[in-house]
This record gives structure tokens, C-alpha cells and sequence, in this order.
């Protein structure tokens, strides 16, 4: 279903928890769409670690920043923090709905 913890180990952000986040500096969001994805619309701030290569080793340090997750509509999301957690980081949070319930939230995107 949702790969190696089950669901109940990613916690949902709704997207104001993630804008509010990102505005304080409290959040360090890690888009895991593809390149071609990004290109056309992403959220300010994003860093892009695509799925399809995905390393959690390669990831910046957060700086005590809460890691969160984002894709397309949070499928690819909740795996990177799977993958995460399975190489021993305490990354456990996404945001629910990604880019998509940004948007519908009326959050700006960068295009």
C-alpha cells in the first residue's frame, strides 16, 4: 500500500501549516517532482530532490528546520519520507495534497 511504515508514520500538513512554516524558516521543503514538474510551476523556497533519483543522504542539512515533503497530490511525497526514514532520518511530515492543495488553498507558486 504505502510501502515499508504504513501510513500512520508520515504526518499530513495542511498547506498553511507548510506557508506558515516557510515563512518563520521553521520548514525546509524538499519537492520530489521531476524536473520537467518543477519547470512549470513550484513552490518559492522548494528544493528539488526528484523521486526518480532520490538519496536522502544527499539532502542539505536542515539546520534544526522541519523536513517536509511535497509532489504533485502527496503519493510521491509520503514515499520519500518512507525512503528517508528507512535510512535512519527522522523525516516524517508532507504536505498533504501537495502542489495541488497548495494551489487550491490560493497559495502562490512560482512558474
Amino acid at each position: 500500500m504505502y510501502g515499508l511504515f504504513g501510513r500512520g508514520s508520515i504526518r499530513d500538513l495542511t498547506p498553511e501549516e507548510v506557508a506558515e512554516g516557510l515563512a518563520a524558516n521553521k520548514i525546509l521543503l524538499i519537492d520530489v517532482r521531476e524536473p520537467n514538474e518543477t519547470a512549470r510551476e513550484r513552490i518559492g523556497g522548494a528544493l528539488l530532490a526528484p523521486l526518480s533519483q532520490f538519496d536522502p543522504i544527499e539532502l542539505p542539512d536542515p539546520q534544526g528546520r522541519v523536513v517536509v515533503f511535497t509532489c504533485a497530490s502527496g503519493v510521491r511525497s509520503i514515499k520519500a519520507a518512507e525512503i528517508a526514514q528507512a535510512a535512519g532520518f527522522a523525516y516524517d511530515a508532507h504536505l498533504a495534497g501537495g502542489i495541488k492543495s497548495w494551489k487550491d488553498a490560493g497559495l502562490p507558486v512560482e512558474t
